[in-house]
């Protein structure tokens, strides 16, 4: 493990140079790993996993969509792929990686397979950490450790695909076996993650439930259609408005962010927009930051898990969901994005 200095503090950093894959595999060498649940995270980390030499089966209910997608990704039915409660008990660590509702649900099958010396296996800190309210409170004798990749599992097998990896979290719950440390390192390293950053269940469950509602998907959302309602109510086109909205930065600009750094895209334009955007960054900055802290008070206080529970598990949360969606794909805002993808040149 390295101490790596990130803006003037040490943090606890595992690289794919120090723990090499050579290495993961020795560790996980008399593992069977079950991957317990096949929907966001499931299938980009099973299949990694697979293609790295790692004995792998999968779990999942028969008859669903998630066993007909995992039959389609070559997992075979009896040799592979299981029902849930058959691959829990083949296996030797479980990765659960079911939907937070869908931990809750089928934590008593899973409770009773966790015999001393497992290891049980999270990407989010969501069960554990609020715990009062899921019920998942896992038996002294496992391994309880996290590995959080930081994207999606459809990114984590695209950057795999490409010989790249996806930087993950990890964390340790519960050292039971004194193996905890090398089997979350060795899964990390072996699902394809680029490298490995220290935390713990609570500081990732409150990160990503604020990344989440903040800047990685609702205020961008929000911020988008603010932006572009402010466009189209000023007699720009919708082309135009999308165009300055969501085009230029998913496909020029966030590209250039991610390779160099906001600093270099600052000092990198034309005056006009080097000015304009030191200028109102604060602006931003200081509108946003309440929001942002009712935000984390939501978050580390509960409340938000609470929602999230008690919403999803509604018998009518489906079909209230896919109205919601269904808004916001109708909306003019992105029916105009549908159109511009199509008339990007790779799609002509």
């Amino acid at each position: 493990m390295a101490k790596i200095n990130f803006g003037g503090v040490e943090e606890n950093v595992v690289t794919r140079e120090e723990f090499p894959l050579t290495k993961a595999q020795a560790v996980l060498k008399d593992e069977v790993v079950a991957i317990i649940g096949y929907g966001v995270q499931g299938p980009g980390q099973s299949l990694n996993l697979k293609d790295n030499g790692i004995a792998v089966i999968v779990g999942q209910r028969q008859g669903s969509k998630s066993w007909d997608k995992a039959v389609a990704d070559g997992w075979v039915p009896g040799e592979t792929l299981f029902e849930i409660e058959e691959a829990c008990a083949k296996a030797t660590i479980i990765q659960y990686l079911l939907s937070d509702a869908g931990q809750i649900a089928q934590w008593p099958v899973i409770k009773k397979h966790l015999t001393p010396g497992k290891a049980l296996y999270f990407s989010h800190g969501f069960g554990i950490t609020y715990n009062d309210q899921t019920g998942i409170v896992p038996p002294e004798g496992v391994d309880v450790i996290l590995v959080a990749p930081k994207g999606s599992g459809t990114s984590l097998r695209r950057l795999f695909v490409a010989g790249k990896g996806l930087n993950s979290s990890y964390a340790i719950y519960q050292d039971a076996t004194g193996k905890a440390f090398e089997r979350v390192i060795a899964l990390g390293i072996a699902i394809g993650s680029g490298y490995l950053f220290e935390t713990d269940f609570r500081k990732e469950v409150f990160s990503d439930l604020t990344g989440e509602r903040g800047i990685l998907m609702g205020a961008l959302a929000g911020v988008f259609e603010a932006q572009y309602n402010v466009l189209r109510k000023n007699g720009h086109s919708p082309s135009e408005a999308f165009n300055e909205t969501v085009e230029e930065l998913t496909q020029s600009l966030m590209p250039l962010v991610a390779e160099n750094g906001m600093d270099w895209m600052y000092a990198n334009t034309s005056v006009t927009a080097q000015r304009g955007a030191l200028d109102w960054r604060h602006k931003f900055r200081e509108a946003t930051a309440p929001v942002f802290d009712e935000l984390y008070e939501r978050v580390s206080s509960g409340k938000e898990a609470e929602r999230v529970i008690t919403v999803s598990s509604k018998p009518d949360y489906r079909e209230k969901l896919e109205e919601e969606l269904q808004e916001l794909r109708e909306s003019e805002m992105w029916q105009t994005g549908a159109q511009v993808r199509k008339l990007r040149p790779e799609n002509n």
